[in-house]
C-alpha cells in the first residue's frame, strides 16, 4: 500500500519567542492510501493547526509534510493550497450562500464532461442530488454537510481533511453520516485525516487514531491496539474512559486510597506508576466517615455513574438503578475482587 502522506518532525508556534510556546511538538506520522485517520484530543491541543498545515494555510517552523513522496511544505518551501489536490470540510461548512447547492460542488473544477459527470455522480452518492437547486440556508445540518463533502471530493481529490464535520449535528444525523463516511471516501478512492474530540467517534470509525495532548502525539496506532495497549494515563481517561489511581509504595506493598493492590512479586513500579481500570470495577457505598463526596450522578438506562472525589481525586462508579446515593453523600470505594486492574506505564495486570 502506498503513502499518501507523511509528516516528519514537524514543529510549530505562532509567535517565535524566547519561551517557545509551541503548538507543534516533534509530529511524526504517516497516511496509507486509503486510511481514514483520527486526530483525536481535547480543545486547544493542536488538531485544527496540523491540519491547517496540511492543507498549506500555514508554513510549519520546523519540519517537512510529503504528499506522494513530494515535499509540499518545509520552513522554506510552501506549496500553495490551491496546488496541493486536498479537499476540505469546514466545521461550519463554509458553503457559498449566494450559490446553489450545484454550483457549490462545481465551484474550481473544470466544467468538462468528465468533471460534470463525477460532480452527478457525488450528489447521487450523497443522496443530495434532489436538492441541487436549493441554496444553502434552504438545507439542514446534514444536507450542507454531504455538499461540504460532495465540494472536496468533486475535484478528484484523493486526500480529504475534515475538520470536526459532525460536531454541530444532531445524535441521529451525526450517528448516520458518521457511519457512511468510510464507504463515500472507498466509492471515491480517498483517504482522509478526521479531526475530532469525540473518543469514541475516533475508535469507531478511523482505521488508526493520532491522541495529542498539549501539542504532542501520545500514542499513534489501530483503535484496537490503542484500547489494549493504552501507551500512558492520559490515553485511558481521555481515550478510553477509566479511572486514574496514584500508586504510593509503602512497606514493600503498592497501596493506593481505595486497598493494596497485589502486584506481582517479580514486577517493580515507579514512583509515576498509576492504577487504570474500568468504572465498573468499583463499587461505592454509604458511609458518614468516607474519603470520597458524591458529585455528579447520572442516569444511564440500565445505570447511574457516580462521580466521586476525595480531595482532587476523582473516580466514576457504575451503579445499579437501586443505589440510593445523592450529590453530597460521604461514601467509601471499594474495588471489586474479580476485576483486572492495570498498571501503567508498565502494563502489569492485577488485583485488589
Amino acid at each position: 500500500m502506498s503513502t499518501e502522506l507523511e509528516v516528519h518532525n514537524l514543529w510549530h508556534e505562532f509567535k517565535s519567542n524566547k519561551n517557545n510556546n509551541w503548538v507543534l511538538k516533534d509530529i511524526n506520522f504517516t497516511l496509507k492510501a486509503g486510511e481514514l485517520i483520527g486526530l483525536l484530543g481535547p480543545s486547544g491541543c493542536g488538531k485544527t493547526t496540523l491540519l491547517r498545515l496540511i492543507a498549506g494555510f500555514e508554513k510549519p517552523k520546523c519540519g517537512l509534510i510529503k504528499r506522494n513522496g513530494q515535499i509540499i511544505s518545509n520552513n522554506h518551501y510552501l506549496l500553495s493550497p490551491e496546488r496541493r489536490q486536498i479537499g476540505m470540510v469546514f466545521q461550519d461548512y463554509a458553503l457559498f450562500p449566494h450559490l446553489n447547492v450545484w454550483d457549490n460542488v462545481c465551484f474550481g473544477i473544470n466544467k468538462n464532461e468528465k468533471s460534470i459527470k463525477r460532480a452527478k455522480w457525488l450528489l447521487n452518492l450523497l443522496d443530495i442530488y434532489e436538492f441541487k437547486n436549493r441554496y444553502p440556508h434552504e438545507l439542514s445540518g446534514g444536507q450542507s454537510q454531504r455538499v461540504a463533502l460532495a465540494r472536496a471530493l468533486a475535484p478528484g481529490t484523493s486526500l480529504v481533511l475534515l475538520d470536526e464535520p459532525f460536531c454541530s449535528l444532531d445524535v441521529e444525523v451525526r450517528s448516520r453520516l458518521r457511519s457512511e463516511l468510510s464507504s463515500v471516501l472507498k466509492s471515491c478512492s480517498a483517504s482522509a485525516i478526521l479531526v475530532t474530540h469525540d473518543p469514541h467517534e475516533a475508535l469507531a470509525i478511523c482505521d488508526r487514531v493520532a491522541v495529542l495532548r498539549s501539542g504532542e502525539i501520545q500514542q499513534y496506532s489501530t483503535p484496537f491496539e490503542m484500547v489494549l495497549n493504552p501507551s500512558n494515563d492520559f490515553i485511558g481517561q481521555f481515550v478510553l474512559q477509566k479511572n486514574i489511581l496514584p500508586i504510593q509504595y509503602i512497606d514493600d506493598s503498592c497501596s493506593t486510597c481505595i486497598g493494596k493492590l497485589s502486584v506481582p512479586s517479580d514486577m517493580s513500579i515507579s514512583s509515576k506508576s498509576v492504577c487504570m481500570f474500568d468504572q465498573n470495577a468499583i463499587r461505592i457505598k454509604p458511609c458518614l466517615n468516607g474519603l470520597f463526596t458524591v458529585i455528579s450522578k447520572e442516569y444511564r438506562i440500565n445505570h447511574y455513574v457516580y462521580t466521586v472525589i476525595n480531595e482532587s481525586l476523582k473516580l466514576k462508579s457504575e451503579m445499579s438503578l437501586d443505589t440510593s446515593l445523592s450529590i453530597g453523600d460521604k461514601c467509601k470505594v471499594e474495588a471489586i475482587h474479580e476485576k483486572n486492574f492495570l498498571v501503567l506505564p508498565q502494563n502489569i495486570k492485577c488485583k485488589f
